[in-house]
Order: structure tokens, then C-alpha cells, then sequence
């Protein structure tokens, strides 16, 4: 009999991460040959991969998906929200104001703590692949366990795609070599190729916050999607052939189901990542990032609510670019911010009202009220500082502008109505005379505000390297970030992505 005992070593020079944040879920002292031979037991080694999706916080990084600085990193280098600087709250060393100008450089944090997020869980699924490979199953039993495995591994890399490009390829957990870039065009391969091959093995069935055929297919529709973006080959039509085999869900008739703190029921969402305070899940605070200091008063007449950060804010020009009768411009919050103690307008601690506005003056210098505030998931009365609601990653909705978007760059604009219909439908707004891209751009802004996505669609409409509020033209090279410099400094075998 073998006891093999887990260690990360080789990943410390890849990420920067101590192994003890590794291995916390594995049955790492467990004999490898009488360990993973129920449906409990896997379930275990499995479920540890899931709740690396949920992210860590460290002495090194806070990399949370939905929040620091994972989220903010892929918003703030968007056309859609800021961080604004006010007084000495926000600026972080300047990182968010690099974000926002296109100024980043390989030291920046929010960089490193993606960079880490990604990887922190390649390292983990290939641990678990490890054991899975230790536990004496069958070839046919473990099939199964390896696609849903390699699945989540693959979803992470295609966000190394999306974000740096030529990323290291690693799924040997006993391999210790330092290891060396692959390109991108290998890195969108990988991807490729490991979620076609886990198809045969994924649950066909609708299973939430799980991978399935449904969830791979959507990943895949996604990757064909940005393919003339990511490697310079277009595959409109392989997005929607994937799009059209995905079953099982509708749109929720109210747009904000799918953003209440018990949004599990949402028929809308195909992958969520769950998280629930009271089983001490950690990182599901971005509710809590945006609003004033003082917003608590305006969720409950006794400050029932959680402390709020006074942070992110959607970009001026957002918040107008939506109609009134737009049920989505629900997403920001504008205007006057009342005490329910009072009926008054809240004051903020120096007797100004509390007043969010859309424009910001000077985002390095801005004041307390300035910005419109991020407000899609529920924000109620007694909720904790860590969320119950679970973070949405892929819904319905995503699957019918994909296909919308892939008829009008196809020159078949006709085709893509059914599928806009249905969005506009929910939201009140009218149906364009024209399908163009110009509206499928703004359309996506609109229904997928504040879901983390606008960066990678700024890079496919070419947006992103045009000038926007308080940013210039754009170099094309910036359009994946620099390996952090952390990173490479542990590494010698590693190339820094060309310009940086």
C-alpha cells in the first residue's frame, strides 16, 4: 500500500502560491488505492475543483471572481465601469487609474491576482486528477470524473486566453520542471480539443452550477465566438452550431431573477458558481464595493446592511446610453439616495446630500456621490459581508446574442431578429429597424452590464483600442495583459508578451 502525500512545489514558481492553499480539500494522507471508490468520495475529490472557481485571498492577492481583483480587472479595462480615485480611498498604488488610461504595467496587482486565480485552479483540478488517477477505478469509471474535471480546467484557460494569450500549458501535477510559454494559437487548441473530448462523458441533463454538455458547449460557443479575435481565424458558424445544441433553459420573464440572493431557481442560468455564508464560503462581496460609505441607511432604516466600499461606478455615458423604459437601467443606481429612518435624502458625513451623479469630473480626485452605482444583484436588509446569491457566469441570454451577433457578421441580419426579440422583449425596449453591429455592441453593454464580459467584447467589436472618457487610442499589443513581472521573476524559462 502507497501514501502518497500532496505537495505543490512546482506551481509555486508558476503563480507565486503557497501549496498549503492548494490541498486544504484534498484527501491528501488518504492510502491512494482505497480513497475515490464511491460516488460520496468522488464527489468530495470533485467538489474541491468547484470551489476553486470560488477564488482565495492570501498575503500575495486577493483573487475573487466577483470581486477583487479579478473582476475589477476585466471591468475597469473596459468601456463600462471605473474605480474612481476620491481623496485617499481608491488609489492602490495607482492601479486602477493604469487600468483605466490602458497604462498597466506587469507590476500591477489586480494582474497577479488573475493570473493566480487562473492557475491556483489548474493546480488544484490537476491534483484532484492525480488522485482520481490513484484510486483504483475502472477506465470507464473514471472517464466521466476526467471530463468534468478537465472541463473546469479548460474553462480557466480559456480565461488565460482571453487575458494573457501565450500562457503556459500545465496538466502533469508530478511534473516539477519550470515550465515555458505556449502560444496562443496552442492555448486555444487546448481549450478546443479538451472540451470536445469531454463531451461524450458530460451529463446531457440540465444540473446547476455543474458541468455539463450544456456548460461545454456554451464554453465552446464562446471560444468560436472571439476565435478572429484570440488567433486571426473567424468561426461564426461553429458558434452557432454550438449555440443550437444547448437545451433546457428559457429567459426569466424579470430580467433581475437571475440576481436575487436565492437565484439557484433561475431557469436562465447555465453555469453559476455557488456561495453561501453560512457554509463560510469567502469573496462574494462586490455588492459591497460600489455603493457610498452610508448606503446601508438607504437598504434599512437601522443600518442592517453591510459596510459599502465606495468604489466601482459605471463610466459616465453608461448609465444615459440605456432608454427609461429600459428595465435593465435598474442595474445603476442614480439620483438621490434616501434615509429610510427619515424619508430624507441621506446626508454624507459632510452634510451633502447623497446624490450619485453620472458624471464624474476627475476620476483621480472625484467626489464622494460622484459615479452611478452598481446594483444588479439584490441588495436587502440583514445580509452578511460575504453573499448567499451565487455568482452568475453563463446564461440564456448570452447564448441568443451569440447567435444574433454570428448572423449579422455572417450578412444574414434577418436571422438574428428571433433571437433580439426575445432580449428587447424582456426589457421593454423596441426592436431596431436595422440589426447592425453597431446595436449588437451596444445591446451587449445594456443586457450584460456588470457581468464581467465587456473587456473581451470591446476587444471583438475593436472598440477597445479607440479612444473612450479618459482614455486614448489603445496599442494592439495591450490587447492581452503582461505576464506579472512576480511571475516571471521566478520563472526563467518564461517570455513576457511582446510590447511589455
Amino acid at each position: 500500500m502507497k501514501v502518497k502525500i500532496i505537495a505543490a512545489v512546482f506551481f509555486s514558481s508558476l503563480f507565486t502560491l503557497s501549496c498549503t492553499n492548494l490541498d486544504e480539500e484534498l484527501y491528501d494522507r488518504i492510502p491512494d488505492d482505497e480513497f475515490g471508490k464511491t460516488p460520496t468520495e468522488i464527489e468530495a475529490l470533485v467538489g474541491g475543483a468547484y470551489s476553486s472557481l470560488r477564488g482565495f485571498s492570501d498575503a500575495i492577492s486577493n483573487s475573487f471572481p466577483g470581486s477583487e481583483y479579478v473582476f475589477f480587472l476585466n471591468e475597469v479595462a473596459s468601456d463600462e465601469a471605473v474605480i474612481p480615485t476620491r481623496g485617499t480611498d481608491w488609489y492602490d498604488g495607482g492601479r486602477y487609474q493604469q487600468l483605466q488610461r490602458h497604462q498597466w504595467d506587469p507590476e500591477n496587482g489586480a494582474i497577479l491576482s488573475a493570473w493566480r486565480y487562473c492557475y491556483a485552479g489548474i493546480a488544484k483540478v490537476n491534483a484532484i486528477i492525480y488522485q482520481v488517477d490513484k484510486a483504483g477505478l475502472t477506465d470507464e469509471a473514471k472517464a466521466p470524473i476526467y471530463a468534468e474535471l478537465k472541463s473546469i480546467r479548460a474553462y480557466y484557460y480559456y480565461m488565460l486566453l482571453d487575458m494573457f494569450g501565450n500562457v503556459p500549458i500545465v496538466t502533469n501535477f508530478e511534473d516539477t520542471g519550470l515550465p515555458s510559454n505556449s502560444s496562443r494559437q496552442e492555448v486555444y487548441n487546448f481549450v478546443e480539443s479538451e472540451l470536445l473530448n469531454a463531451l461524450p462523458y458530460l451529463k446531457s441533463n440540465v444540473v446547476y452550477s455543474k458541468f455539463t454538455k450544456n456548460v461545454a458547449y456554451a464554453l465552446l460557443a464562446r471560444l468560436y465566438l472571439n476565435s478572429e479575435a484570440f488567433v486571426g481565424t473567424a468561426r461564426w458558424q461553429d458558434c452557432i452550431n454550438m449555440c443550437q445544441n444547448i437545451s433546457g433553459y428559457t429567459l426569466t420573464p424579470d430580467y433581475f431573477a437571475s440576481f436575487l440572493t436565492n437565484n439557484q431557481t433561475s431557469p436562465e442560468i447555465i453555469f453559476a458558481i455557488p456561495y453561501d455564508q453560512k457554509a463560510g464560503t469567502v469573496g462574494n462581496y462586490m455588492s459591497s464595493m460600489s455603493c457610498h460609505y452610508l448606503h446601508r441607511f438607504t437598504i434599512s432604516a437601522t443600518g442592517d446592511y453591510p459596510w459599502s466600499a465606495n468604489g466601482m461606478s459605471a463610466e459616465p455615458g453608461v448609465y444615459s446610453s440605456f432608454e427609461d423604459v429600459d428595465k435593465r437601467k435598474k442595474a445603476m443606481l442614480e439620483g438621490d439616495q434616501i434615509n429610510l429612518a427619515t424619508g430624507s435624502v441621506l446626508l454624507m458625513d459632510s452634510g451633502l446630500p447623497l446624490t450619485y451623479t453620472e458624471d464624474i469630473v476627475d476620476f483621480t480626485n472625484a467626489k464622494q456621490n460622484e459615479g452611478v452605482r452598481l446594483a444588479k444583484y439584490e441588495m436587502k436588509a440583514g445580509e452578511q459581508w460575504e453573499r448567499d446569491h451565487d455568482l452568475v457566469v453563463i446564461r440564456y441570454a448570452e447564448i441568443l446574442m451569440m447567435q444574433a451577433e454570428c448572423y449579422v457578421r455572417l450578412g444574414q441580419p434577418g436571422l438574428a431578429a428571433p433571437f433580439v426579440q426575445q432580449i428587447t422583449d424582456r426589457a421593454g425596449t423596441e426592436m431596431p429597424a436595422t440589426i447592425d453591429l453597431n446595436f449588437i455592441d451596444k445591446e451587449l453593454l445594456r443586457e450584460f452590464i456588470f457581468e464581467g464580459r465587456r473587456r473581451t467584447d470591446n476587444i471583438r467589436f475593436g472598440t477597445y483600442f479607440q479612444p473612450w472618457w479618459e482614455k486614448g487610442t489603445t496599442p494592439e499589443y495591450r490587447g492581452i495583459f503582461p505576464i506579472p513581472k512576480a511571475v516571471m521573476d521566478t520563472n526563467a524559462n518564461l517570455v513576457q508578451n511582446t510590447g511589455y
